[in-house]
């Protein structure tokens, strides 16, 4: 059955096989398009620019949304840990929010349905392939799009909907302020750990000291600070061993790869690195005893215990921060001193 409008010759695709063909004796007959309808911001001026009003008045209300969310942060804050204060700041930021997303998507639909163009067209298929032509064709449409909607024209409606969508984003922002306690230089909360000099080292999470006798050749051990365990959630448990937690590895001694300032570090083979990767802050949680490496699944950063955990794959920019530790007088192994450098990503060092 053939088109009403052929494609030209070179846009063709490869011609049907003679025995595709079928021949129809009632074939099914083109119904057209139905006559077009014009909206009434068609038919009458003053309709259309009321509805531009509409559009520009819907998304500066999404901006005056956005700014309510951001003033609701500091006027009704959360900071004394009261429920109800965590509701009020959680119903007065989110109703901002919710108002300046819904005036967003109610006035681009009524943009579009009341102000673009409303013109029915057919768009014939054809194969896809990257000619001048289609070129041509594609930017071509993007210019019509811009004339149907009247984007370029418009400017009202152009400007506000930029105003709206870069407030929109700014409750976000603003919150991220609460990710630090309040008057916490966030720098300084994550360069330190609660490791200290003679403190032991323990099983997580159920807080049982390790003994260096206990750590077999190719074992590996999650460890938590000692007092780490009696912490509750409320005291910050979960903050601290997120900082706090090491792996701890014995090797054969003479494969150790140390360097002098670090030589004091290990007792018999045993070393203890941050579980919190240099890439992003995933879980080192993966080690292969016969290799001697450390493997994020993260994103696949791989360190070499061997030879101070050096980066030897993936894109973490530098290696695991070492615990220097040592066996105090009942023969279990403590911190010698907290780490020397900020664990977790590279930020905080270049920071």
């Amino acid at each position: 059955m053939a088109h009403e409008i052929e494609a030209p010759d070179q846009d063709r695709g490869p011609a049907p096989s003679s025995g595709l063909a079928v021949a129809v004796t009632d074939p099914v007959r083109n119904p057209g398009l139905p006559p077009h309808r014009e909206r009434v911001t068609d038919q009458d001026p003053a309709k259309m620019r009321a509805a531009v009003r509409t559009v520009y008045t819907l998304f500066y209300l999404s901006v005056a949304g956005s700014i309510w969310a951001i003033a609701a942060y500091f006027l009704f804050p959360m900071e004394d840990g009261e429920l109800a204060s965590v509701r009020a700041n959680n119903l007065f930021i989110g109703l901002g929010i919710a108002l300046a997303l819904l005036a967003i998507g109610v006035a681009a639909i009524h943009w579009s349905k009341a102000i673009m163009s409303d013109k029915e067209h057919v768009e014939h298929r054809h194969p896809t392939r990257g000619k001048d032509t289609t070129r041509a064709g594609a930017v071509q449409a993007f210019a019509d799009a811009n004339e149907e909607s009247g984007f370029g024209r418009r400017a009202m409606i152009r400007n506000s909907l930029i105003a709206a969508l870069v407030a929109s984003v700014a409750p976000g922002i603003v919150l991220f302020r609460g990710l630090a306690p309040q008057g916490v230089n966030p720098v300084e909360l994550l360069s330190h750990t609660m490791w200290e000099s003679g403190m032991r080292l323990a099983r997580d999470p159920s807080g049982t000291p390790i003994k260096a006798s206990e750590v077999t050749l190719g074992s590996a051990f999650q460890v938590i600070p000692e007092p780490l365990a009696g912490l509750s959630h409320h005291d910050g448990y979960l903050e601290e061993k997120a900082k706090a937690i090491v792996l701890l590895m014995r090797l054969p001694p003479e494969q150790l790869q140390e360097t002098e300032e670090r030589a004091s570090w290990s007792y018999d083979g045993i070393v203890a690195y941050s579980k919190v990767c240099t890439h992003v802050g995933c879980p080192v949680a993966l080690y292969e005893q016969q290799t001697h490496h450390l493997l994020c699944p993260c994103h696949q950063s791989q360190f070499d215990v061997s030879r101070g955990a050096e980066v030897i794959f993936g894109p973490a920019a530098r290696p695991l921060p070492q615990l220097p530790i040592a066996v105090d007088d009942e023969g279990y192994l403590v911190a010698q001193s907290d780490f020397h450098e900020p664990v977790g990503p590279s930020f905080w060092e270049r920071h």
